[in-house]
């Protein structure tokens, strides 16, 4: 038995990334309901509006989904809560330590499972007491690690030595990167920017537009001194990169960035001012799709993949 299935009772060992306004009840139900495991991002949620969408996804499916959360919320204690409340059962956790409350939430009968970057943090997690792990190579998009390492070096490192179930993400959009994830010893895969261009994404129709027009070279990741985050090159970016060049101050980029750059990008659709956070793997992404349709294509192409490797020699 596939550990990821069984640790969350689902039909396949893809789960949607709880990406911030990408991540709403649609998106998470459309994906638990074909089979894999759907994720809420609280991360651009107020409380309120999380509560909101626990609830319309409790309507839409009678599957398992989870709530990723950034440790770094501010209204952390009042999103634990509303966790409690509605009787979550599936918790990511991100952006944090998972110290903070891995115990307090496993207490209450919830699986919690923590995002890293590195080995380092990945020991952590599994000494805080977390079910498993989610290890996420630098090709990712949104906020990620400063240390660069690839998703191809970071899950067999991962995997040397930690015990508990381990899922692979950044970079991941297809079934045939999912069976070369799973390969490296990955039990399961997590999948952020190609549902993004899902019709089921809560994003503006013109940032998934640019995703599907994204090619190679067209993300990068800056912004490490504050929190190192993946974007699309576009003027925001451009401004960026500007203020680097003439060496910048923390000050200054806080200045340039200043409020809700990332909400006016992917949820109001300002290309030009709005910070696009996405993957590299934005560069194979060609069309929006349902979401149902992109998890039964991947499973599809895994199969296929699987098939064609039998066939492989050397």
């Amino acid at each position: 038995m596939n550990k990821i299935k069984e640790l969350f009772h689902i039909q396949y060992p893809i789960i949607q990334g709880g990406m911030i306004w990408a991540s709403g009840w649609k998106l998470a139900s459309a994906v638990s309901n074909a089979g894999g495991l759907g994720l809420i991002g609280a991360g651009s949620m107020y409380p309120d509006v999380l509560r909101e969408h626990i609830q319309k996804c409790k309507k839409a499916t009678d599957k398992p989904f989870g709530v990723n959360i950034p440790m770094l919320y501010p209204n952390l204690e009042e999103i634990i809560q509303i966790i409690l409340d509605e009787e979550i059962k599936i918790v990511f956790t991100s952006a944090g330590n998972p110290k903070t409350y891995t115990k307090y939430l496993k207490e209450k009968g919830i699986t919690v499972v923590h995002v890293v970057s590195s080995l380092k943090f990945a020991l952590k997690a599994q000494e805080a007491g977390v079910d498993a792990v989610v290890a996420e190579g630098f090709e990712a998009g949104g906020h990620n690690g400063r240390d660069e390492t690839t998703t191809l070096a970071l899950i067999p490192m991962v995997k040397e030595q930690i015990t508990i179930p381990l899922i692979a993400a950044g970079g991941i959009a297809t079934g045939t990167a999912m069976f070369a994830a799973m390969a490296l010893g990955a039990d399961g895969v997590q999948v952020g920017s190609r549902f993004v261009a899902s019709h089921e994404a809560s994003s503006h129709i013109n940032f998934k537009n640019m995703v599907v027009d994204a090619k190679e070279g067209d993300t990068h990741l800056t912004l490490k001194e504050l929190a190192p985050v993946r974007m699309l090159k576009n003027k925001f970016y451009q401004d960026v990169a500007e203020l680097y060049s003439k060496g910048t101050t923390i000050d200054e980029l806080k200045n340039l960035l200043g409020r809700a750059r990332a909400k006016k990008g992917m949820f109001e659709g300002d290309l030009v001012e709005g910070e696009l956070e996405i993957g590299q793997v934005s560069g194979i992404i060609h069309d929006i799709k349902p979401a149902g349709t992109i998890v039964q294509d991947m499973l599809n192409e895994f199969e296929t993949t699987k098939n064609r490797m039998q066939n492989v020699t050397i």
